[in-house]
């Protein structure tokens, strides 16, 4: 197989007249949408010789030219065992894995630690083939700066039932973090789409062309600098609950990426977001039993929690 870009060119059918430029390439050509909205994004896309955006309306006839970018090589999964990582659940079906920080939950472009597949296979466990080749048998994940539950598939039944709870939102994720200040109110919901920032890639913003995203926090207890949070959510977007702490003017501590203040974040000793997920239920895959898992919080958080503690 040639490595390198490819460019193909349609015309555009009539049947297709009128419709956005990502959906018509998703259709011409078997893209995903995500994928070809990506393509438009990155000035991959021309229609008649002229570079044209994502939302576009395309006219029948019309010549549509795409490059696609050559193949990216497969990340490859090492098995290199996991100090931190516990393993709170398992049987035929599934593991339940208690993540440390600074473990991702798998290999991706760029990332050169530990993660939760590659502990897993140095450890000996045979997780679910499904999924792409580097996430096999993983159904959600966890951010590399945050601890806590995750449920991995061993059984290709699991991962499909798994996938289809998460999709329909009946699991049961529960965080709890600690954030500056005060939320006023207390308990509420921050229902706020969320997208990548407009202008620095590497993290994400609440955005009004994002994905829905929907977080409902209540308080556990107040301190004087800060407020710890149980969070349940509804959705499961890339850094969900620091983009909408942030957006509340109330960031997780220690999360210096979404506005957190690096002062308090060294005076509890913290290198990290205060963000753990404490909690996870599910219907068993193989029963459909309901089934709950806890998780205290680390070492790291703990100390943190006693030192802002003894300061009220």
């Amino acid at each position: 197989m040639s490595t390198a870009a490819q460019i193909r060119t349609l015309p555009v059918p009539d049947g297709l007249e009128g419709e956005r430029l990502d959906a018509a390439l998703a259709r011409m050509f078997g893209f995903s949408r995500t994928k070809a909205a990506e393509l438009a994004a990155d000035g991959k896309v021309r229609v008649d010789g002229a570079t044209a955006g994502k939302s576009d309306r395309v006219m029948a006839g019309a010549w549509l030219e795409v490059e696609i970018p050559a193949p990216a090589a497969p990340v490859q999964i090492v098995a290199e065992p996991v100090d931190g990582m516990r393993i709170v659940h398992e049987d035929d079906h599934v593991l339940v894995v208690d993540k440390p920080v600074g473990v991702a939950a798998h290999p991706s472009p760029g990332w050169t630690g530990p993660t939760v597949i590659g502990g897993l296979a140095a450890a000996g466990y045979r997780i679910s083939t499904s999924g792409a080749a580097e996430r096999q048998g993983i159904v959600h994940r966890l951010d590399v700066g945050t601890s806590g539950l995750m449920v991995v598939a061993k059984s290709e039944l699991a991962y499909s039932l798994l996938k289809q709870q998460f999709r329909e939102r009946t699991v049961d994720k529960r965080y709890h973090t600690l954030v500056q200040g005060h939320p006023d109110p207390m308990h509420g919901t921050v229902d706020a789409p969320i997208d990548r920032h407009p202008t620095a890639d590497w993290k994400w913003a609440v955005v009004a062309s994002g994905k829905p995203s929907v977080t409902h926090y209540d308080l556990i207890e107040a301190f004087r600098a800060a407020s710890l949070l149980d969070i349940k959510l509804e959705t499961g977007r890339t850094h969900q609950i620091r983009v909408h702490m942030s957006a509340l003017r109330h960031p997780c501590v220690g999360d210096l990426t979404y506005g957190a203040d690096p002062t308090l974040a060294k005076r509890l000793r913290l290198t990290r977001q205060w963000l753990h997920a404490v909690h996870l239920g599910f219907e068993h895959p193989s029963d459909g039993q309901w089934v709950e898992f806890d998780s205290e919080y680390p070492e790291d958080l703990a100390k943190a929690l006693d030192i802002i503690a003894s300061e009220s």
